[in-house]
């Protein structure tokens, strides 16, 4: 059996942590994406603000989970979600805030040091950001991924022939 055999591989996980349930629409275009990618998506809700021990409790039981994993964080306003999931946790974290108001990127910009989530505003470019980083542990997520890229090649090469038939 080699490395990467089906049987024996660990699939790995998106976790999507979402502040509050307003957020379910915003966290739906990630999962989308990511499942259309053949990636395994977990969505759950807690409040770094109002419910930091459910979020901790959250962050443990994922700690412990062997599975490869990436984190979307999903807060507006004040995101202290975002920080306090990537300062507890050992993979990857990527913000992606709820651009509802201006000042919402502000609070997934201004990090304290020595706390690093990445920052992505699109939610189908967190999911494409995740994958990049999953398609490290699991191939096949990185052939999802290609051929996801030469659909989105298609349709601008095909929305350019047709503007070149009506000229």
């Amino acid at each position: 059996m080699t490395e990467h055999d089906e049987s024996t591989a660990v699939r790995p996980v998106l976790v999507i942590l979402m502040g509050s349930a307003s957020d379910l629409d915003h966290a739906g275009k990630i999962a989308k994406t990511a499942a259309e990618l053949g990636i395994d998506v977990e969505q759950r809700i807690g409040s770094a603000h109002k419910t930091p021990q459910h979020v901790l409790a959250i962050i443990d039981q994922y700690e412990a989970d062997p599975r490869p994993k990436v984190w979307v964080t999903i807060a507006g306003r004040s995101n202290a979600l975002s920080a306090f999931v990537d300062a507890a946790v050992t993979a990857p974290v990527i913000s992606c805030p709820p651009l509802s108001m201006p000042e919402d990127v502000w609070s997934s910009l201004r990090m304290p040091s020595d706390v690093a989530p990445l920052v992505v505003l699109e939610p189908v470019n967190a999911a494409i950001a995740a994958a990049k980083i999953l398609a490290l542990v699991d191939p096949a997520i990185g052939v999802a991924l290609a051929d996801y890229r030469k659909t989105e090649f298609a349709k601008v090469t095909d929305a350019d022939a047709s503007q070149l038939s009506h000229v």
